[in-house]
């Protein structure tokens, strides 16, 4: 009966793995770890500068400093509304190849697919 059951378990994961692998979604991130300025993801917890309140998160003295100066540099475009967001208050994503897209809200996270040909930024 148990191996029965790791059976199917095992053939579950088996055809899940390519409905996974092939997502076209993006997968939502903590902001304390993206560099607002390079849209580059991080494993550890970035340094963040405030301005009127709201943090906005860099890697180096030069990200910080052009978020704090730059007020277009605090702002992005939302892929599926096309508004502009604050990348303070925006909902993070990241799609599989690593290339980072800034939300009005979740549900325009979830919404959204990646285009095809889709590389991480700076490529």
């Amino acid at each position: 009966m148990l191996n029965r059951i790791c059976a199917v378990l095992v053939l579950v994961a088996l055809v899940s793995l390519p409905i996974f692998a092939a997502s076209d979604g993006v997968k939502q991130l903590n902001a304390k770890n993206v560099c607002f300025m390079n849209k580059t993801r991080f494993n550890h917890s970035l340094k963040s500068v405030e301005v009127d309140g709201k943090k906005y998160y860099g890697c180096c003295p030069d990200c910080l400093d052009k978020l704090k100066s730059d007020p277009a540099a605090r702002m992005d475009t939302d892929p599926v509304s096309g508004k502009q967001v604050d990348k303070a208050t925006a909902v993070i994503g990241v799609d599989k190849n690593g290339k980072i897209y800034f939300f009005e809200n979740l549900d325009n996270l979830k919404k959204f697919k990646v285009p095809a040909g889709s590389t991480p930024t700076g490529e």
